[in-house]
């Protein structure tokens, strides 16, 4: 059927026909005009979009950030849908090794935790699992310390910028950082923060990362931004890399962390920064003994992480040249004055000697009670000696004190008194004792010396005085 002229199209057809070609042109139109503005921070940002291949192992870049202000930052940050698809939470972590890499990874994850978020256990925590997150991928260090510290040695290519920027150097409050430690030692024994599920990469909202376009954002925890990588490697398959269980030492760490201190730069390591750092609140600075100003007898109070203990030593010691400062984690076992027993001696928990006319500084650990101890740093086993008079063994003995010589050689008559006894030193208030000192020539062999009673015998205690 066709139309012809004598039958033209109904008038409200034709209507119809020009409403949508009206429509047709002026629905783009209207679009393109009221189409939602970008901030103008968006038009200085670089957007690379590239979803890395399983076969192709992503790049791990440094922090750079594009150059926006803040206020302008945190316009674009929002800007940027989050992702709709799944967030599955990370597998437990459960650390393993020895006890000294046990003890590095927790103080790595710790200044981690408290330097990238504060004081604040919901930021540290989710801190904490990027940071494991990390240690399971691999395209990054298979340690905690290793994913920590990353390119630290860069000032523009650390991957947390308190290991490059300065920041490592504040101090930190002991209550604060034994929270921190708590959260890193529950994250490292299988705590899971599922909010951030497979992240590895956050920023705050305030900056705008060069990577940021790449990834996936995941999640919000206060004012940090989480994000995974895009396609096959931002999926749980992907955090297949086996933990080695060996932490590297860092000496950035060795004024927070005992598990970071290197042989023989401890106490030099913690001096400068001893008068900075803050004891916990109540816990005043020990007074010395009474018949010894240089000898401090001190019971460690619980709130005082063991990584605190050479910091109260210094503290306690102050200017004095010569300081012997010996500390019992058990109040029982602490002496009240001087000479110490064999058993106290044995119980002790920590020790510092300072004799700057030698040039000569030592912290010294009871390693049977704090595991984690480098070996350079163990007290030695200790064995008490007391010399005794001649006279008073003899009476031990049941010997008679005077010699009855009637009858030998001659029939000499009479007694003869033993030699005097000359007066030593009591016990405990030598300021050198157990300190090596050279031998006078003699036939017959020298009575075995006391040990010092703060644990130290080895060649770097010695005196080089004359008896």
């Amino acid at each position: 059927m066709t139309l012809s002229a004598t039958n033209p199209l109904p008038r409200w057809l034709l209507g119809v026909l020009a409403l949508l070609a009206v429509a047709a042109i002026a629905v783009p139109v209207w679009l393109v005009t009221h189409a939602p503005k970008l901030p103008p921070a968006a038009a200085k940002v670089v957007r690379p979009r590239h979803v890395v291949p399983q076969a192709e192992l992503p790049p791990v870049e440094p922090i750079e950030f594009q150059n926006l202000a803040p206020e302008d930052a945190r316009e674009y940050n929002a800007t940027i849908p989050f992702s709709t698809a799944p967030n599955p939470a990370a597998r437990p972590f459960r650390i393993f090794g020895a006890p000294e890499d046990q003890a590095r990874a927790i103080d790595c994850l710790a200044a981690a935790v408290i330097y990238e978020a504060g004081d604040d256990a919901s930021g540290e925590k989710a801190v904490a699992q990027v940071v494991l997150n990390r240690v399971r991928h691999p395209a990054f260090p298979h340690s905690v310390c290793g994913v920590v510290f990353q390119g630290a040695e860069r000032r523009t290519g650390c991957q947390f910028t308190f290991t490059c920027d300065g920041a490592i150097l504040r101090t930190i409050r002991p209550a604060a950082w034994e929270r921190a430690r708590e959260i890193a030692r529950a994250a490292l024994n299988g705590t899971v923060d599922r909010r951030v599920g497979h992240a590895t990469h956050y920023h705050t909202d305030w900056v705008v990362p060069y990577w940021s376009a790449s990834l996936d954002k995941i999640t919000e925890v206060h004012t940090h931004l989480f994000f995974r990588w895009t396609g096959w490697w931002g999926t749980p398959p992907a955090f297949a890399s086996r933990y080695t269980g060996a932490e590297p030492n860092i000496p950035q760490l060795a004024r927070l962390s005992t598990a970071h201190h290197l042989p023989g730069d401890d106490v030099a390591t913690l001096a400068a920064d001893a008068a900075n750092v803050l004891l916990p609140e109540g816990l005043a600075v020990p007074q010395s003994l009474a018949q010894d100003a240089n000898t401090f007898l001190v019971t460690l109070d619980p709130k005082l992480g063991p990584e605190m203990y050479p910091v109260l030593a210094l503290k306690a010691c102050g200017d004095r040249p010569f300081c012997k400062f010996m500390a019992w984690t058990d109040k029982a076992a602490t002496p009240a004055a001087l000479p110490i027993t064999p058993v106290q001696q044995r119980m002790m928990s920590f020790s510092y000697l300072r004799d700057r006319a030698f040039n000569f500084e030592k912290t010294l650990w009871n390693c049977a009670e704090f595991k984690n101890t480098q070996p350079t740093q163990c007290m030695k086993a200790q064995v008490s000696m007391t010399m005794v008079p001649p006279a008073a063994a003899a009476a031990a003995s049941g010997a008679n004190p005077n010699f009855d010589l009637r009858g030998v050689g001659g029939g000499v008559s009479g007694t003869i008194a033993p030699p005097p006894v000359v007066p030593t030193r009591p016990v405990g208030l030598d300021p050198l004792a157990g300190i090596r000192r050279k031998a006078a020539p003699a036939a017959v062999p020298a009575a075995p010396r006391p040990q010092s009673d703060i644990g130290e015998t080895g060649p770097e205690s010695r005196r080089g005085l004359s008896s």
